[in-house]
């Protein structure tokens, strides 16, 4: 059987979280579910639901200079940070992609405290986008 696969989210780095709001939530007309930080990974996060809710649109604005996203942001500007795909398992999706010689930005999975999964591949592998996998914790 097939592994499912589906869109989790597009990401959205930024400089100033309250202008791109501006946009996506006044302009758009898009629902802000919420805005957190994560202090892990030092940015600010605006979660925008689409649809059916199963994906969503993340805006990311760094809450420090010295951090990947931040660094990212010097470099290319404000735009799409990356794509996250959701997978059932993120190992054997981690070990398929490892076996095709993909660069693997994290070979373990991070978790998160929600008991969320996550790794990221290197755009050089990914015809230069950054992705992310995304594995959720099991449901009760």
């Amino acid at each position: 059987m097939a592994q499912q696969h589906r869109l989790n989210h597009l990401a959205i780095a930024v400089t100033d979280l309250d202008a791109a709001l501006a946009f996506y939530r006044d302009a758009l007309g898009l629902h802000v579910e919420r805005v957190e930080t994560v202090e892990r990974e030092a940015v600010a996060v605006a979660f925008l639901p689409l649809g059916d809710g199963e994906s969503e649109i993340e805006i990311l604005q760094p809450t420090r200079d010295d951090t990947g996203v931040a660094k990212w942001l010097a470099k290319h500007g404000p735009g799409m940070h990356h794509l996250c795909i959701q997978v059932a398992d993120i190992e054997a999706t981690l070990a398929r992609l490892a076996a095709h010689g993909a660069e693997l930005i994290n070979p373990q999975p991070v978790e998160k405290p929600d008991g969320t999964r996550y790794a990221f591949i290197h755009p050089k592998s990914a015809f230069g986008v950054l992705v992310e996998l995304y594995q959720l914790p099991p449901t009760a």
